[in-house]
């Protein structure tokens, strides 16, 4: 990633199939696949959904806390207590969870989903990440580059959990977190499609975000603002028609792996490294 434009950061600049998994042994064979042509931001990557119709960020947020104020106080306690989790377990987490690429990150909810989630297992399932991924990434960017915030990696002169990202990042601004609209954006569509797997869902979509604090690379107000951008992306996409139908196949899919004994990996290791708490974050 360390090529990417900062905004190529939230674009899955690498979604082709290589480096997919195989299909497990005793699988159900995959549904159909995607009948209609998807559009593409280039050959082989999937545009998002919404295209221009994107939540306007600048209108919806107010700005950031102001240096000097109680609310940038409040950002600096929590910014300086996360670091204090670096080589624990939750900070390995926060580090896979930083990587925005596919097939990579379509993994990063299948624990809490109960099920596998991959381009093989779950294609319209892939592709509801994949696009939906854009559309929530895209939407921050008016807010973040009206405001332009300096993130608290390069104000304390410190470092990330992901150091090749790091020249981009500095011009990236850091309000409302990106990674943050992604995840919580994912944690609504799947609980919307297993709501009997809500709690779990939420929790890792709250946890997705809350890893940035980890890695540096954002303050708590970026963080919870981030969510709010992600409430105005779902409903946006909620008018969308396509976005509709593949959320009607994600559905089956999902219900289709449940009756069979395929499930996901690495959830104890996610589990053991949830446990780990952020000092200060209720």
């Amino acid at each position: 990633m360390a090529a990417l434009s900062p905004r190529s950061l939230f674009v899955p600049a690498l979604l082709l199939a290589a480096g997919c998994a195989s299909t497990p042994m005793g699988a159900p064979p995959p549904p159909a696949p995607v009948a209609k042509a998807v559009p593409e931001i280039r050959p082989g990557v999937p545009a998002g959904y919404l295209g221009r119709a994107l939540p306007d960020s600048l209108a919806l947020l107010p700005p950031p806390p102001a240096k000097g104020s109680p609310g940038f106080a409040r950002d600096q306690a929590v910014s300086r207590a996360s670091q204090k989790l670096r080589g624990s377990p939750r900070y390995a987490l926060a580090s896979a969870d930083a990587d925005l690429r596919f097939p990579h990150i379509a993994t990063a909810f299948a624990c809490a989903l109960g099920v596998p989630i991959s381009q093989q297992d779950t294609p319209r399932l892939y592709l509801l990440l994949q696009r939906s991924l854009v559309d929530a990434g895209l939407a921050t960017y008016a807010a973040k580059d009206h405001y332009q915030r300096t993130r608290p990696f390069v104000y304390y002169k410190e470092a990330t959990c992901a150091p090749a990202d790091e020249a981009q990042l500095r011009t990236d601004g850091s309000y409302p977190s990106g990674h943050t609209a992604i995840g919580w954006t994912w944690a609504l569509l799947l609980t919307e499609l297993s709501p009997d797997r809500a709690d779990a869902l939420l929790a890792r979509g709250r946890a997705f975000g809350e890893n940035r604090l980890i890695c540096n690379a954002h303050w708590q107000s970026d963080v919870l603002q981030g969510r709010a951008v992600a409430a105005g992306a779902v409903a946006s996409l909620h008018a969308n028609a396509d976005f509709g139908d593949d959320m009607a196949a994600a559905r089956a899919e999902i219900a289709s792996l449940r009756g069979s004994s395929v499930t996901p990996t690495g959830c104890d290791v996610e589990a053991a490294a949830l446990k780990v708490a952020i000092p200060g974050v209720e």
